[in-house]
């Protein structure tokens, strides 16, 4: 989950009003499932499942440093002796347990100031936000998706 660099053309809401929610940083989840919620009405919704572990902060960015302020996290686990030794490193140092790959977040003015490393982002942050963008990449078969779909050998 990202927040958009401008805001995006979102259907009105019920009331007639578009609404846009900027995040200041974002989540990092992985896609479980789809399934469906009933309204009250009665009506079938399709709604993917997002798992989303906590994010842990594994270092802050600032301007005077990098030239930019970001957080980079990182999220799940992963076993130590499958880490290349930079990594290892770059785990150590922060603080947090080993995860599956870095992310980094660009933060604006007053953004992400009560974040240090070693900190953790929850779901929580998304309580009163109503709406959120999201975005995935495709896991891509290649050449391999046109063999699979036809049923060749």
């Amino acid at each position: 989950i990202r927040r958009p660099e401008k805001p995006f053309g979102l259907p009105p809401l019920r009331g007639g009003k578009q609404e846009v929610v900027f995040m200041p940083i974002g989540l990092i989840g992985r896609k479980c499932g789809m399934t469906r919620v009933f309204t009250d009405a009665g009506v079938s919704i399709p709604v993917t499942v997002v798992e989303v572990l906590p994010n842990r902060v594994t270092r802050v960015k600032t301007a005077e440093s990098d030239g930019y302020r970001a957080v980079q996290v990182t999220t799940g686990s992963v076993k130590a002796n499958r880490l290349t030794k930079p990594l290892a490193g770059e785990f150590r140092k922060a603080g947090v347990e080993a995860g599956r790959g870095f992310w980094e977040f660009r933060l604006d003015d007053n953004e992400g100031d009560d974040l240090a490393a070693g900190s953790e982002i929850t779901v929580d942050a998304l309580a009163e936000a109503k709406l959120v963008d999201v975005v995935g990449t495709s896991i891509g078969k290649g050449f391999a998706g046109a063999i699979k779909r036809h049923n060749f050998p």
